[in-house]
């Protein structure tokens, strides 16, 4: 498997909370933000990787620690990984956020999201006008 580009996932019981450490205790520095205003999801750089704190966890206390590789054709990994006896936990769904994710699991329950970045996305494009200069 090819990986484009990686992170780490975490799932707060307190994504406020869990914001405000990371950002404002630790200082760490943001890669982006995204989702509403009132509860973004924030991308923050970890030296030359990234984590993510988004979303809720169910209890009161966080899930472990998922993964997020970004790969060129889920699809095509899909099948692969299938054919390897990976154990899928949801296939490839294109997301209301109009990335291609899915589920996987390794040997110990550790969760992967495999995504690919459709041509179209937002991501791939530099929305900024192009200076006159």
């Amino acid at each position: 498997m090819e990986v484009l580009s990686s992170r780490i996932l975490l799932r707060p019981a307190d994504p406020s909370r869990s914001r405000h450490f990371y950002r404002d205790v630790l200082g760490l520095a943001i890669y982006r933000e995204f989702g509403p205003p009132d509860d973004p999801g924030i991308v923050f750089f970890l030296g030359s990787g990234f984590m993510e704190v988004s979303g809720h966890s169910p209890g009161s206390a966080g899930q472990p620690v998922m993964l997020w590789l970004q790969v060129r054709d889920v699809n095509a990994e899909h099948g692969r990984l299938a054919a390897a006896g990976v154990r899928i936990l949801r296939v490839p769904v294109t997301e209301p956020w109009g990335l291609t994710e899915m589920w996987i699991e390794d040997p110990d329950g550790v969760r992967i999201v495999l995504v690919e970045v459709p041509a179209d996305h937002p991501l791939r494009r530099d929305r900024r006008p192009l200076s006159a200069t």
